[in-house]
């Protein structure tokens, strides 16, 4: 039986063709990675060659297909930090301690 890792490692690299201000280029990507591009572009309700532009845009020093790769780590990276900080707001509200709100409606009034 295969590991996960070797089938990981066996990824494909997928060459595609776009248009970036008017001038045909190609990104070369793992399919993993394009299938995650693809999934970000629909939730951000844009298409896969308008957010490759935005990327291209704003890259630095690096190719195309670096700049997507570190892109889409980073989106998922951004996500994973959001969901770790409301599991511990979640995770530090204690269900038998009363919340402040709670406590100071008990409080005797003077």
């Amino acid at each position: 039986m295969k590991s996960t890792v070797a089938k990981r490692s066996k990824s494909t690299v997928l060459k595609r063709s776009i248009v970036l201000l008017g001038h045909k280029t190609s990104v070369s990507l793992e399919g993993e990675f394009w299938n995650e591009l693809r999934e970000i572009a629909t939730q951000r309700g844009r298409t896969v060659s308008d957010l490759i532009a935005a990327i291209d845009d704003h890259r630095q020093h690096t190719n195309l297909s670096s700049a997507v790769r570190l892109f889409v780590l980073g989106f998922y990276q951004e996500q994973h930090a959001k969901n770790h900080s409301r599991e511990q707001l979640v995770a530090n509200v204690k269900p038998d301690e009363p919340s402040a709100e709670a406590r100071s409606a008990d409080a005797p009034r003077r």
